[in-house]
């Protein structure tokens, strides 16, 4: 009888052994945006019953360090994960040794780049929050590095993931031949134009349009600025960054099939995670690093053609010259 209660015992140890183990730890990097929270909030909170596997144990705060309304939001963020059982780590390499995955938050594109070349040294697989980086070159380096390295990582605005956008880029309502899209476009100096915020709007429409963009114009004024994108097939999609009113986000996918359909707004974050925490499980990005850097592409060719007066300007020879500056960038770096 006592060994039958001592194998019982053992088997529920063992049992209790393999479930701490099959933990996976996720660290997040800077908490001077919302969505670090509010993914916090999703995975460590009592309603989590989807990601019961996953865990958020550790973050390091910081976080940009010049933009203003980044910075002061992260001692409130701070203590808001710290009600969630997150530790609050000194650095990087502190967090690192803690965690099997990382979400890159830092709301600054440009810290993207030097918090991104430790995580890749540390082998760690990882989700880098918009903007991927605060240029195309930076962008562009941070991929050539995650290869190098052999991490993999995507890169996502939420808004690709409504419901009604995946089934519009799915091709589940028909062939789409033209897209309008719009979100809101607020400017935030250390970043070009549309990759603080507007990227939003511009993802909505890569998601629904696809690659192949071939060249873009653009059309500015104080209330609004709208970019005109031909893709290689003839079809055209624009977008529509709006400067006043209230903050929407969608668009209007013209199909064969239904005519006219909307395209989603937002949704909130879940659909995103949804995403995210299947990537950690399978290692495989749900966004193409083609389509992220030609949404930056996008976005480039944009500010070029402001800069020129509205001249349609080239994709191709866009991405060529930051690419050229993007090994630049690389050699500078130290590894």
């Amino acid at each position: 009888m006592k060994r039958k209660i001592y194998l019982f015992v053992i088997i529920i140890l063992l049992h209790i052994t393999s479930l701490v183990q099959a933990e996976i730890k996720i660290g997040i990097i800077g908490l001077d945006t919302s969505h670090a929270l509010a993914f916090t909030e999703l995975l460590n909170g009592d309603k989590n019953t989807k990601y019961q596997d996953f865990r958020v144990v550790a973050a390091y705060p910081y976080g940009s360090k010049t933009i203003k309304s980044s910075y002061d939001r992260i001692p409130g963020y701070t203590e808001g994960v710290k009600k969630c059982g997150v530790e609050i780590v000194p650095s990087i390499s502190e967090l690192l040794k803690k965690v099997d995955c990382v979400m890159l938050e830092t709301n600054d594109g440009n810290l993207h780049l030097e918090q991104a070349l430790e995580v890749f040294k540390s082998g760690k697989i990882m989700f880098i929050d918009k903007p991927i980086a605060a240029t195309l070159p930076h962008a562009i380096a941070i991929f050539d590095l995650a290869g190098k390295y052999n991490v993999p990582i995507f890169s996502s605005s939420a808004l690709r993931f409504s419901p009604q956008t995946q089934e519009l880029g799915k091709g589940n309502l028909g062939h789409i031949f033209a897209a309008d899209c719009f979100s809101p476009h607020k400017e935030e100096p250390s970043h070009p134009d549309f990759g603080w915020y507007g990227i939003h709007g511009v993802e909505i429409l890569y998601t629904v349009m696809g690659t192949g963009c071939v060249s873009v114009n653009r059309m500015t004024s104080k209330d609004a600025d709208v970019v005109v994108g031909l893709w290689s097939d003839g079809r055209i999609g624009t977008f529509r960054g709006l400067q006043k009113g209230d903050p929407i986000y969608g668009g209007t996918a013209f199909t064969t099939d239904k005519g006219a359909v909307q395209v989603g707004g937002y949704g909130g974050y879940e659909p995103l995670l949804d995403q995210i925490i299947t990537f950690f499980r399978t290692r495989v990005a749900p966004v193409s690093a083609k389509e992220t850097l030609e949404i930056f592409t996008f976005m480039e060719a944009s500010n070029e053609s402001v800069r020129q007066n509205g001249k349609i300007i080239s994709m191709d020879q866009t991405y060529q010259k930051a690419q050229k500056e993007a090994k630049k960038i690389l050699k500078k770096l130290k590894e």
